[in-house]
């Protein structure tokens, strides 16, 4: 009798033991998982709305009625800006080009002057609806990643629209972007 009283009671030990260690062992790997998991920058939207504002700032400074748009990472559009007087189509443009500058992480200008180059690049005006390269979008990239890209529209060149969007830059501590002259 004395034995089936310690065998049953070492066997719930038993089963209490295995289900704490099936335990253990099912969340244990949870966390070396999450350990390898990709840590990203974010762009935060005080942020985004500063650079943005500093843009169509810049522009108005110098007579332009412009649009600035800013995307996230993935192209997503964090915030826009629309000087009183600004056309509608530099709405859509400012955004596009802030979608291109942060998808192929290079400003928009310089793009231009590849394809331009290189006419077998052409195909890359054609990868989605959403890219334009025209001068005016710049990648938004801070400590060393890029965190997202902004775009103007609506000044009279390309080389102002991109004037504005490093103002944008400025504002935010963010790497300056416009490319060099040769």
């Amino acid at each position: 009798m004395l034995f089936l009283k310690r065998l049953r009671l070492s066997h719930s030990y038993a089963t209490v033991r295995l289900i704490a260690t099936g335990l253990v062992m099912l969340f244990c790997p949870a966390f070396s998982f999450a350990d390898e998991l990709p840590k990203e920058s974010v762009l935060p939207l005080a942020m985004a709305s500063k650079a943005a504002q500093a843009a169509v700032e810049a522009c108005k400074k110098d007579g332009y009625r412009v649009s600035a748009s800013v995307v996230d990472r993935a192209g997503v559009l964090r915030t826009m800006g629309r000087a009183d007087g600004a056309g509608s189509h530099t709405v859509e443009s400012s955004r596009k080009k802030a979608y291109t500058a942060a998808s192929l992480r290079r400003a928009t200008t310089e793009l231009a002057e590849l394809i331009g180059k290189v006419p077998t690049l052409q195909s890359l005006r054609e990868m989605n609806d959403e890219i334009l390269i025209l001068g005016g979008g710049l990648p938004i990239e801070i400590g060393g990643d890029v965190v997202g890209g902004i775009g103007v529209g609506g000044a009279p060149g390309a080389h102002l629209d991109d004037a504005c969007a490093q103002a944008g830059l400025d504002a935010v501590g963010a790497a300056p972007k416009i490319p060099t002259v040769k």
